[in-house]
């Protein structure tokens, strides 16, 4: 029980993570003019592509683990250091990169930019077999709810936060990309 109390609340630490990327975006994006059907749109299917993605990454680290064992762990660890550092980096940037309407195929592009880094946490869960309905109920939930917020928050506030949602979501998966290579 108390194995499955902490996995839960690590992989919501992490969907917290990844959702922040989609909070981000969704400050910067709440200043176009978007009616709250548009906003309950974009946070689904933002949120569907938070499930497809880890799925994905799921199935390819859980084949990865079951044929090259031992080092598939280090690659799982060293892909969340990666994505916690490019994420930070990010969030330093001064360039608003996402200059693409969320409506028709940019809404597609949007999600797939923002979900793109939970193919990498996905595949990292898949090599250490993590419970795949609690990381795709968690990341779906999370990045739907964050983006939401995001989009809220930017339509009112305008770029409250900006880019340092996303440097935060960066370091928390940099301290769980250590913490799996320390218990190694």
């Amino acid at each position: 029980m108390s194995t499955l109390i902490g996995e839960i609340f690590t992989l919501v630490l992490m969907a917290f993570a990844l959702g922040m990327d989609a909070f981000s975006v969704g400050l910067g994006m709440g200043m176009y003019r978007l009616r709250l059907r548009q906003i309950m749109k974009i946070g689904i299917v933002i949120g569907i592509f938070h499930v497809i993605m880890p799925l994905l990454g799921i199935l390819a680290g859980r084949f990865l683990s079951d044929n090259f064992g031992g080092i598939a762990g280090i690659i799982g660890g060293v892909l969340l250091l990666i994505l916690g550092v490019q994420m930070i980096w990010a969030g330093f940037k001064e360039e608003d990169a996402y200059k693409i309407t969320p409506v028709g195929f940019g809404l597609i592009v949007f999600a797939v930019s923002v979900s793109l880094d939970s193919f990498s946490v996905g595949l990292s869960l898949g090599i250490y077999k993590a419970n795949t309905w609690l990381v795709l109920l968690a990341f779906g939930l999370s990045a739907t709810l964050l983006t939401w917020l995001g989009l809220i928050i930017g339509k009112k506030a305008q770029g409250l936060l900006g880019n340092y949602g996303e440097v935060l979501g960066g370091g928390i998966l940099l301290a769980f990309g250590i913490k799996l290579l320390l218990h190694l």
